[in-house]
């Protein structure tokens, strides 16, 4: 009978390959999150992008603005004096884009952080795992975005390389999805 069969399936030999090939196997990997706080030389280590999308505006309206402030140089910081002329400074350039007094207040006072102490802004790390088949990544499934991020991070995978991919970074005015993780994709195969 054994041998029936096997006649049978080799004279339609797309049923015989069928057969024999063997099943995949498809495992999830956890996604390794490095970096991702890189500023632009321009904004001197200020995350910049997220404090400007947490305004509704574009991150050049926040540096534009951010250029006539004068920064304290010393441990106590600014004098009530300075404080208030940055304020205005800032508040001048920032008020016609629709940016309240408030809502200043509340994005600084949310990304300040103390970069000479070795501070970060808030940040909340983001998760997820790469699908592979047969030893192949295959996609991405993001399982918690995070924020905080100012540059797309670098990823990789524990116990394998990592493929070229593409992270894609969403700015929000919602702290919670400011700087957090789009997509990440397969990067397109270099062309020749």
């Amino acid at each position: 009978m054994r041998l029936l069969i096997l006649a049978f399936l080799s004279s339609f030999p797309f049923l015989a390959s069928a057969q024999s090939a063997a099943p995949a196997t498809e495992t999830k990997v956890p996604v390794i999150f490095t970096g991702g706080y890189e500023t632009v030389g321009v904004d001197r280590g200020r995350p910049v992008v997220l404090i400007a999308a947490a305004l509704n505006v574009q991150p050049e309206v926040f540096r534009q603005a951010f250029s006539g402030v004068h920064p304290a140089h010393r441990d106590g910081g600014p004098t009530p004096d300075e404080a208030q002329a940055n304020k205005r400074v800032l508040m001048d350039a920032l008020s016609p884009y629709g940016v309240t007094d408030d809502r200043l207040n509340e994005v600084s006072n949310y990304y300040r952080y103390r970069r000479d102490k070795g501070e970060l802004w808030k940040t909340v790390p983001a998760t997820a795992y790469a699908t592979v088949s047969n030893g192949v990544v295959t996609g991405f499934t993001i399982t918690n975005p995070g924020s905080g991020y100012s540059s797309p991070p670098t990823i990789s995978l524990k116990g394998m390389d990592a493929p070229d991919v593409v992270v894609t970074l969403a700015f929000d005015t919602d702290f919670s999805k400011n700087g957090s993780i789009k997509e990440i994709v397969l990067a397109p195969p270099a062309t020749k």
